[in-house]
């Protein structure tokens, strides 16, 4: 595919060139912060954000290593994981848990020192479904809680994961602030312009800062290889799902 046969105005924010570009820059900071606070809706309210390294080892240098999309901590010293994931995978709850343990483990002092902990934010933006018993329920929130009382037992620790495929809002229905982020990412690149609803000057430089004839040479190359790489995803697994199908039907009409 050439760099002109690009037919979108706007990135796909689902690869990970785009990903990064709009959250995971010094550039784009405040799209980033933007979107974390109309998330976390007035429970926190981010000043400033500094990024931090994404690749983790554990304490010994045999241990797994750990990379993350975006990694980066507010003023208060509390840690953000921001994780823009495509498919499902076997163990992903699994692999979620694990790599929260690199904030929390990181945080651990020479000398003497209380256990005193910073709190610990793991989000996933996800393009798929984890959990098909309600179709309206694609804002989840996941802290420790006591099975009896119901209360939370450990409020510094949060998992947040989005069912993008869910958010199924029209333009028209855009409530709030966190409304329009998800529309935004969800629908970028089937754009044309930038929506009427998205009037906050935020959303000016998320539309700016997204629009592929604005990236550079190298910019322009980058994004092609990884829209390449997830339209080659996005093909594998929707082969896979019509020969499960295939295979389904079959079976179904060999037993009939």
């Amino acid at each position: 595919m050439a760099i002109d046969e690009l037919l979108e105005r706007y990135v796909n924010f689902y690869t990970d060139f785009a990903f990064k570009k709009l959250f995971g820059t010094e550039a784009n900071k405040d799209l980033l912060i933007s979107f974390l606070n109309s998330l976390l809706a007035g429970k926190e309210e981010i000043k400033k954000l500094t990024y931090l390294n994404s690749e983790h080892l554990g304490t010994m240098e045999s241990d797994r290593k750990a990379v993350f999309d975006v990694y980066c901590e507010n003023e208060k010293g509390e840690k953000f994981l921001i994780e823009m994931q495509k498919a499902e995978q076997q163990f992903f709850k699994d692999r979620s848990i694990f790599y929260s343990t690199f904030p929390i483990r990181e945080q651990a002092q020479r000398g003497n020192w209380n256990y005193r902990l910073k709190a610990v934010y793991t989000i996933g933006i996800l393009n798929f479904c984890f959990d098909d018993s309600d179709p309206g329920y694609f804002h989840h929130e996941v802290k420790l809680m006591d099975t009896k009382t119901k209360e939370v037992f450990y409020d510094k620790l949060s998992y947040i994961y989005l069912e993008m495929p869910k958010f199924t809002k029209t333009e028209d229905e855009l409530e709030n602030l966190f409304d329009k982020w998800l529309f935004a990412i969800r629908h970028l690149p089937d754009l044309l312009e930038r929506p009427q609803r998205l009037y906050e000057k935020v959303f000016e430089r998320f539309f700016e800062q997204a629009e592929i004839a604005k990236l550079n040479r190298q910019e322009r190359l980058e994004y092609e290889d990884s829209l390449k790489a997830y339209r080659d995803w996005f093909s594998v697994m929707e082969t896979a799902k019509n020969k499960s199908r295939a295979e389904g039907l079959a079976e179904g009409l060999e037993k009939g």
